[in-house]
């Protein structure tokens, strides 16, 4: 089709839906990075962002990709040789730990089905093996965007615990941070990071860091260059509400009306939100006879959910289907997954109509591609979604 009416339904897991909230604010003429109107805007964002971290320490704010945020998270607390241990659980798990091979960490890889987040017991196991605590830091993506599975991160930190051992532990929250349960001091994670353009509803362009006192301890002894990204002038600068070097600006104005708007919905119904429409999509994926990626219902993603094909079946030209016939867009499989699965992203700025549309657009272009499915996944999540909503009956006149 050379021309699409209506609005693209932008259905990845990340760039998401930027609220007309966010893009108005964002859309606000810069101001003086180093004037005096600037200081409130910078406190405001930190103080909003430790909550959503759900941290009483430290945060900084880069301009940045979540790519950034990963280097920088490894340059702060390591130093060259340092070795790390890191799970194959997915392409953006890969990916980080690949960060680390090249700046120069040695990296022990478990390797993994891409259908399960970390095993706990091999945590402890990994880590009680290590009896000269040679292993630095433990590397841990909480909701693999690719895969859709979510880490259980409360399991892993007791395991490092009852391990006894004194690795950093650093965690990936990029596609999960302000639409899944994540508690920052609470989990005992060191280093938190994520990025702007998924649960905080902003373009692309921002990475952030929840930093713990051991982590703020492991920088002054940490011996991998760094200068954009060191923590040290950041958190100087970030004091009196300002940053060592040119901050983004506007994104900042937009991070700071989407902390506005998670705080008036609530950290906790943000998460319900979330839970509720993740749900729904799984029982739409089930209704249809298809496969999930995620392997157990307890690291089920409530941000996204990878769909397997069946054998012989294209998923990227189902997409492509999807794209030209419906203007909407889902993501493409990642790594190992790709041409094999589909991935539907229900996060940030979402709600219930926009789930159903979603899933209109996929039944219709399953059908279309005629791939062996049975149809009604639709109607499966419209009657869980009546059932989960605590709407009050209307009463007959």
């Amino acid at each position: 089709m050379n021309t699409r009416a209506g609005r693209h339904f932008l259905q990845i897991p990340g760039p998401t839906n930027v609220p007309d909230r966010v893009l108005h604010a964002i859309a606000k003429a810069t101001i003086d990075h180093r004037g005096p109107d600037f200081a409130p805007l910078g406190r405001e964002v930190l103080e909003g962002a430790r909550a959503v971290f759900q941290t009483l320490g430290a945060v900084v704010i880069y301009p940045s990709s979540g790519t950034g945020g990963w280097e920088a998270a490894l340059v702060n607390t390591l130093s060259p040789g340092d070795r790390v241990l890191a799970f194959d659980t997915g392409e953006f798990a890969r990916l980080w730990a690949d960060v680390a091979r090249r700046l120069g960490l040695t990296v022990d890889i478990v390797d993994g089905d891409w259908r399960h987040g970390p095993d706990p017991a091999a945590v402890e196991s990994r880590l009680a093996a290590d009896k000269e605590h040679a292993i630095k830091a433990v590397l841990v993506v909480h909701n693999e965007t690719s895969t859709g599975v979510t880490s259980r991160i409360p399991l892993i930190r007791q395991a490092i615990d009852r391990a006894r051992h004194p690795a950093l532990f650093l965690v990936d929250a990029v596609s999960s941070l302000a639409s899944i349960d994540l508690r920052h001091d609470e989990w005992g994670i060191d280093v938190t990071i994520t990025g702007s353009q998924k649960g905080l509803m902003l373009p692309p362009g921002l990475a952030l860091h929840a930093i713990s006192a051991r982590a703020l301890q492991a920088m002054q002894s940490a011996r991998l260059p760094r200068a954009y990204w060191s923590w040290e002038p950041m958190l100087a600068a970030n004091e009196s509400g300002f940053f060592p070097y040119t901050p983004s600006t506007n994104l900042l104005y937009g991070l700071r009306e989407s902390l506005r708007m998670i705080a008036e919905e609530g950290l906790a119904n943000v998460f319900a939100r979330h839970a509720r429409l993740g749900e729904a999509a799984r029982r739409a994926v089930s209704a249809w006879g298809l496969e999930l990626c995620a392997g157990r219902p307890d690291e089920y993603s409530n941000t996204v959910t990878t769909v397997m094909l069946p054998a012989g079946y294209d998923a990227d030209a189902l997409r492509a289907l999807i794209f030209d016939r419906f203007n909407m867009s889902l993501g493409t499989g990642l790594g190992r997954l790709k041409g094999r699965a589909f991935r539907l992203g229900h996060l940030g700025d979402f709600n219930e109509l926009m789930l159903a549309g979603m899933l209109c657009g996929v039944e219709m272009g399953l059908s279309m591609a005629a791939v062996p499915f049975t149809r009604g996944g639709v109607d499966a999540a419209l009657q869980f979604l009546e059932t989960a909503s605590s709407v009050p009956a209307i009463q007959r006149a």
